[in-house]
Formats: C-alpha cells, structure tokens, sequence
C-alpha cells in the first residue's frame, strides 16, 4: 500500500489528517463495495469519502469492520474505480443529515440532495441517518384517529397516530395512485397540531416520481410534504439509505416541531432487494428465498422509528408500501413485515380487474390499534359496532358466493340474495371510490349504514338495538 505522501498533495494530505485518516490503494472492489486493508480501527456505519484517481469524490458508509479489512458501500456506485487509484477518507463520524423544517415543499435524493434545482436549506443540526433508540418506558400508547377520507381505511382498518400499517399490494396494482390520495387527504382530527407530510419513494420509474410531484402540486399539498426519491437508475445502494433519511427528517418534525407526521415509503420491496443484493455481493449465507437472515431485524429497525413520546405533541405515522412478489402473501417481506407492524391494508388483484379503487380486500387487512382510536369522543359511537357488522357481513357475503358458485345464484335463498346484494353494494359504492372523493368518517359511516340496511334487522347482531333503531333504514 502507498503511502499517503505518495499519493496527494501536502495540502490535501495535511487537511486530510485533521480530519481523519486517509488510505490509498483498495484491495478489492465487488459490485458497490470497495474493500481496503490494514486501517487503523474503523466503527461500523462510519461515513466515507471515497476518491477516484481523476478527483472525483464519492460518500460511502462501512458496511464492515475487522482487524483485517474494512467494507465500504459506495452510494454512488464503483463505475470508474481502480484498485491502486482508489482512496478511502474515514470521516470518523456516522452519515449525517442536516435537518430543518424548511425541507418541507422539498424534491431530494436519497442522501438528501437537492433534486428540483434549488439548493437545500442549512440544516438546523446535523442527525445521524440512523436514528436513536426510544425508550420504550417513554413511549406513549397511540390513540388519536387520522383520518384519510378513504372509507375502507377509516371504517374498517383505522389509521391512529403514532401506528405503523403497512400496505400489501402487487405489481400493476393502484399503490401509488392511493398513496398519493393518502398524502393529499390525510387529516388529523381536533386541530391539536400541524400535520406534515415525508414521502420516501425507493427504486421508483421517473415517471412514478413525476406522477408524485405533480399530484402534490395540483393538490396544492407540495409545501406541506417532503420527498425522498431514489429513481430506478440510482445505485440500488442509495436505497438501503434513502428510508432512513426520510425517517430522520420525520424525527425532527415531530419530536422537535411538535408535528404530526405521515411517512409514507414505497416500494418497501426495492428497499429488500437491495439488501439482499448486498448480502450475495458479501457472500454471506442466504437465509429464506436467499434474503439476509438479518432482514426481520434490519426491517424492525426502520418500522420501531414510529410512535409517540409522553411529553412530546408531535407523533409519527408511517404507512409502508410493498408489492408481494407474485402477490404472495407468505413470501419474506410481507410475513417478517405482518410480525412488526401492527397490522395490515391488503390489495386484492380480483377486485382491481373488476374496476374497484382502491382494491382493499377487508377481510386480510387489519388494523391493531383501531379498538383505541374510535368510538365516542374520536370518531362516533357506533363506529366500533358498524366495523365489526360490516366485517361479519362481507364474510358471510364471500361465502353465499361460494355457494352459488356451486349450485347456481338462482337456487340461492331469499337471503341469500340479499347479502349478494349487500356485497355488491359494499364494492361498488362504500369501497370504491373517486381518486378526488374526499369523505368524512361521519359520511363514511352513513354510507357503512345504507349497506347494511339492506340486510334484514335480525341478521344483524353485533349491533345494538338503539343503534339499529336510530340508523337502520329498513
């Protein structure tokens, strides 16, 4: 290896040694990992500047550390790099992002750089990307209801704040037509404090990411949401990044502005992807459909940066896209995801050909914390009675249909009839809905309560007879 002499003028190498040590000479490069030995003592997730022999500088981060050699993944890529021409600056810090409040209305990339031709605010106070551990004895239970003016969400699998619920979807299905519906409707209710919004898109087409920004623009919600966006053609190593920025502006916001906060990631999937790429790169031995044995644990790390701190006003709310690799439920990503969320919005690919939007099976999905944030007070009092009539009724729906699937709808019962009725009505007009129909959950209720009046009173127990008597049209 050369010495540092050798390689850089005295006055980079004198500004190099006050600010951390400087090594010259990679002794392997792999894909976005460039491998460099006898360092002195480096820490894990240290940030890196990496040279090329023509100048150029490139970020890294160590990905591993040893006595014997050090790993860096190289954000950038490694397209252009030697092995004697390369040299490695360790910064002696972890990678850091300058946050502030005027980041909001702002298009950055995954490292937070600017992406829409102005230059990004100072940040108050640089963050490491990583985040930090909440006490679990400071969080506060989440209770307080979001509304996103999509009926199936809002009445069957409640939004609270401070909950991480992710979205199940496939590929070609309306993700990201929904996730921006989300971003331009999402309300907290009572007025406690100023919402916001950090949007965290990953692997994405650009025209996916126009499609974003020019439905924040037309809404007229741009200033009031931030963008994190790692494009298709970016190394797929800024993906494993580009969360984690997201995540740590989204602290800021909430913790120190007292904002209510919805982080919104898409496509949770790339995001896995890339680990895995990582992980093969590495060697290392595949665990389930060759993904990292890390995953579970790597996710959590991302999820558990959700919720409420007792004292604090501001919260934050992450909803989580990923499209299931052959819309399998069971595959690594959405089952190691099911285990750390606290439930679940599944897409059915049925109801999306047959024209419903959003195409929200109710039945998969779930939401665990919903029991807390409705009811009298939060949303109305017989939103947790309506919830589970409309649940029982829609399965009882799926299987009359399986029936008649079997002996034909007209050998079906007068009943019968009317729960196909029923379900029709349910798709068609309180699960479908306009791309710009914005409802409240009072008329999301109402329309709960004109489906189920289609049903006989008696079949209908999980409601109360003062319930039945003030809402059922029958």
């Amino acid at each position: 290896m050369k010495k540092m002499s050798e390689t850089f003028p005295s006055g980079m190498l004198d500004r190099a040694l006050l600010a951390g040590r400087e090594y010259a000479g990679a002794s392997r490069i792999d894909g976005p990992l460039v491998y460099m030995r006898k360092t002195h003592p480096v820490g894990y997730g240290e940030l890196v500047e990496v040279l090329s022999s023509d100048g150029l500088r490139r970020s890294g981060q160590v990905l591993d550390t040893s006595d014997e050699a050090v790993v860096v993944q190289v954000f950038e890529g490694t397209s252009g790099l030697t092995l004697p021409g390369t040299s490695m600056h360790f910064m002696g810090e972890p990678l850091t992002l300058g946050v502030t409040e005027a980041m909001l209305g702002r298009v950055m990339d995954g490292l937070g750089r600017s992406r829409d031709g102005a230059a990004i605010p100072t940040g108050t106070e640089e963050r490491d990307v990583n985040g930090t551990p909440i006490n679990p004895t400071a969080r506060e239970y989440p209770r307080d209801f979001i509304q996103t003016g999509i009926s199936v969400i809002d009445a069957m699998t409640t939004l609270i704040q401070g909950q991480k619920l992710p979205i199940f979807s496939g590929n070609g299905m309306d993700h990201n037509k929904l996730a921006a519906q989300i971003v331009r409707q999402a309300k907290v209710r009572g007025g406690k404090s100023e919402f916001a919004i950090v949007f965290a898109a990953m692997g994405v087409k650009y025209d996916v990411a126009r499609y974003f920004i020019d439905s924040f623009e037309q809404a007229g919600v741009l200033d009031d949401v931030a963008l994190f966006l790692s494009l298709a053609d970016d190394p797929s190593i800024e993906r494993t990044i580009t969360p984690r920025s997201a995540l740590t502006l989204a602290e800021h916001l909430a913790f120190d502005k007292d904002k209510q906060v919805l982080v919104i990631m898409t496509d949770m999937t790339n995001y896995c992807e890339s680990l895995r790429e990582i992980s093969t790169q590495r060697g290392e031995i595949p665990s389930r459909k060759g993904y990292p044995g890390y995953l579970y644990s790597n996710l959590a790390e991302l999820y558990e940066r959700s919720g409420k701190i007792a004292g604090r006003k501001g919260s934050i709310t992450q909803l989580p896209i990923l499209t299931m690799p052959n819309d399998d439920i069971s595959h690594p990503i959405p089952d190691l995801t099911g285990y750390i969320t606290e439930g679940q919005i599944v897409f059915d690919r049925t109801m999306s050909g047959r024209g419903i939007y959003p195409p929200i099976a109710p039945l998969p999905s779930l939401s665990r914390l919903m029991k807390d944030g409705i009811g009298e007070g939060m949303t109305r009092a017989d939103h947790p009675h309506v919830s589970n009539q409309l649940f029982a009724s829609y399965n009882h729906v799926r299987e009359v249909r399986n029936l008649a699937s079997v002996i034909g709808e007209e050998e079906l019962t007068g009943l019968d009839q009317q729960y196909l009725a029923f379900g029709d009505f349910f798709e068609r007009r309180f699960i479908s809905q306009a791309f710009n129909d914005d409802r409240t959950i009072e008329q999301t209720l109402d329309l709960a309560w004109e489906a189920l009046s289609l049903l006989p009173r008696e079949e209908l127990q999980r409601l109360t007879d003062d319930e039945l008597n003030t809402h059922h049209k029958g």
